[in-house]
């Protein structure tokens, strides 16, 4: 069966602290995919708003997610606080990627591999819309 590969770029611009929850606990008493998705998110809002930028206030458009990829490496629990990176590039007429590595611990052990694709999008018209220059160049400098 062919799985998921992501290659990740070897530096990251960012990162923040996120404590896991017990509401991100499944019935096997650790993380859930679905709890790692919305990790994801959470380190993408920090992400965007350390460039005083956000998912619907995107240099004058609105981001939405066109595809995701993750690759589950480790589990994580309850009482850990995951250090997640995040990075931007391969920028397009009308988007770019995202890249997330979660880690746990002093040792960085890696819980998850992602990548979103994120869109330029007008929520009033619901079209895809040209990527901001301005984005761009605050994407592609350090926060």
């Amino acid at each position: 069966m062919a799985r998921i590969k992501l290659t990740l770029p070897s530096n990251f611009s960012f990162s923040t602290l996120i404590p896991i929850r017990i509401t991100d606990l499944n019935y096997g008493n650790h993380v859930g995919n679905d709890a790692i998705l919305s990790i994801l998110h959470e380190a993408r809002v920090q992400y965007l708003k350390s460039f005083d930028l956000a998912e619907l206030k995107f240099a004058g458009v609105g981001l939405i997610m066109s595809d995701v990829g993750i690759e589950f490496k480790a589990e994580a629990f309850y009482g850990d606080v995951l250090k997640a990176y995040v990075t931007a590039n391969e920028f397009s007429k009308i988007g770019f990627n995202l890249y997330y590595k979660l880690v746990r611990g002093e040792a960085e052990e890696v819980v998850a591999l992602a990548k979103t694709g994120m869109l330029c999008f007008n929520y009033d018209n619901r079209k895809i819309v040209p990527l901001p220059e301005q984005a761009i160049k605050k994407l592609s400098s350090e926060p």
